[in-house]
């Protein structure tokens, strides 16, 4: 097939100047499907990334999003078919270890152009690696006044299970979770954040209301805790839930609901199994005292995002959740009923077979993900 001089010029641009190729965005058409009678493309945005993990919406045509490996980047989404990627210079030192390094992004539904974006992300910290919450202004190409809000206690000799998703209610509040960093026993125990929800005022500020403000021997920046890996949440401001999904170990992946103050169950409850034989972990799946999931997973999809669509352009899934699933490769949607109950699922994208890591909702009401794969790609409508 005779290529246009257009594509002549972009495949030699690709071949002999590599450096180009996270720079240049495409639009091809990687795969049509159908969900609930809506019909859907995926296109591809971006390549030639490092592993996504976060991205938030700026504006319209702007996203931001991490690179694990300690890099922030701005995409700008021109009409049609063109984008470009700029480099964020004023980032931090960033331990980029294991399952940690530049992690989650976030803005609040009401953030404007010099506003402080947030961000999660592991550091040093005497001997070990911890999670930590920051906040930074943009300004062109620089990140300025970067500043630390919480250096959480989480340190532990591992390198994982650090988290960490970021999310606001519409009261000035954030939230942002911390994972068991591979310590089982730190989701029992108030005096480490590792293993819980967090809760703090938008200037880092502990609320007065926290469930744990005033209680002995306990962090008052939890919200609640029992919690093994999380690495999805959402805020639904219009039923006031905050939902999350979490990692369990063979088995036994949580989509919560999560409560002020409440107990998760981790490690004494869990649908999950032991790696190393055919027993469940800890007690059983039930304990007085401790809250029961919405919905689990057995066997683990490895969820890695999470928020509820509101978008016009897939009216049918209105008030669904989505997730992001690393191990099984696909797309997950959680059907809600009025009450917040999961009464049905859809695996999406399964032909794709990209490991899902980040989702963000467009002002179009488009589907933008990530790819461990270093991809950012769309799911639209297949006419608009």
């Amino acid at each position: 097939m005779i290529l246009t001089l257009k594509k002549q010029i972009l495949w030699i641009l690709l071949c002999c100047v590599p450096w180009l190729a996270s720079r240049l965005a495409f639009a091809d058409t990687l795969l049509v499907g159908k969900s609930e009678g809506m019909q859907f493309r995926v296109e591809k945005v971006a390549q030639g990334l490092g592993v996504p993990w976060g991205m938030a919406f700026l504006n319209l045509s702007q996203i931001i999003f991490t690179e694990r490996s300690g890099k922030i980047k701005v995409l700008t989404l021109e009409p049609e078919t063109n984008a470009s990627i700029i480099e964020l210079k004023g980032l931090p030192i960033v331990k980029a270890t294991g399952q940690g390094g530049m992690l989650d992004v976030a803005v609040p539904d009401d953030f404007k152009p010099g506003d402080w974006i947030y961000f999660t992300y592991s550091k040093s910290y005497q001997t070990s690696t911890v999670t930590t919450l920051a906040r930074a202004k943009r300004n062109g190409q620089r990140l300025l006044q970067w500043t630390e809000l919480l250096v959480t206690r989480s340190a532990s000799d591992t390198s994982r299970h650090f988290g960490s998703r970021i999310t606001f209610d519409d009261k000035g509040h954030l939230f942002f979770t911390v994972g068991d960093r591979g310590v089982r026993s730190n989701g029992q125990d108030l005096l480490t954040h590792a293993g819980s929800v967090l809760r703090l005022n938008r200037n880092g500020s502990v609320p007065a209301d926290n469930p744990f403000v005033g209680v002995k021997a306990t962090l008052p920046e939890i919200w609640s805790y029992g919690h093994r890996n999380p690495q999805g949440i959402f805020y639904d401001s219009d039923n006031d839930r905050l939902w999350m999904i979490e990692h369990g170990p063979r088995g036994g992946d949580e989509v919560n609901l999560i409560v002020a103050g409440a107990n998760y169950g981790w490690p004494v409850i869990s649908y999950g199994k032991e790696y190393w034989g055919p027993f469940h972990v800890g007690e059983g799946t039930h304990k007085t005292g401790m809250e029961q999931p919405v919905k689990y997973y057995v066997p683990s999809i490895a969820p890695s995002s999470l928020l509820r669509y509101t978008g016009n352009a897939f009216p049918k899934w209105q008030g669904n959740l989505l997730a992001g699933a690393l191990k099984l490769a696909h797309i997950n949607r959680i059907i809600l009923d009025s009450q917040g109950n999961a009464v049905g699922e859809e695996r999406l994208l399964q032909d794709l077979n990209e490991r899902v890591r980040a989702l963000a909702e467009s002002p179009e009401g488009w589907l933008y993900f990530s790819t461990d794969s270093g991809l950012i790609l769309r799911l639209r409508p297949l006419h608009d």
